[in-house]
């Protein structure tokens, strides 16, 4: 097993367990309020093992203007991602369409990594993005 695959395991889990948890609170708080708590609480969290890095000795943070501008634009797509969310569940959506509305991102990801970032594009990779596709497409009925 590679050594990333607990990472991709609990990040997996603790992104499941975020649309679990969003779902939950749409019906008593509303999008703007709860993509702030959602938003605000992740910060929190970040600062707390950032100084846990610091006082444990363990700091080895780095960062350039590049890495600063993307995280920006990450910030930006997680904060409206969120709000969407909080949309999206208050209309009724259904918290089963999140597994296809992920993997649309998934695919979107597949193919970013194919033509930008140069990897193999197998015949299994490009199946899961056509299917990725078609699963969401599908949950419109």
């Amino acid at each position: 097993m590679t050594g990333w695959f607990w990472y991709a395991f609990v990040a997996a889990i603790l992104y499941g367990a975020h649309q679990i948890f969003t779902k939950l609170a749409s019906d008593h708080i509303s999008d703007g309020l709860g993509g702030f708590v959602v938003e605000a609480s992740a910060a929190i969290t970040i600062l707390l093992y950032l100084l846990y890095l610091r006082f444990s000795g363990r700091w080895s943070q780095t960062a350039s203007m590049p890495g600063i501008n993307y995280s920006i634009l990450t910030g930006l797509c997680v904060g409206v991602g969120t709000i969407v969310f909080f949309l999206l569940f208050q209309k009724g959506g259904p918290l089963s369409a999140v597994p296809a509305i992920l993997a649309v991102g998934a695919a979107m990801m597949a193919v970013a990594g194919i033509f930008f970032f140069k990897e193999p594009a197998s015949p299994f990779r490009l199946l899961g993005v056509v299917m990725s596709i078609a699963g969401l497409l599908l949950l419109r009925r």
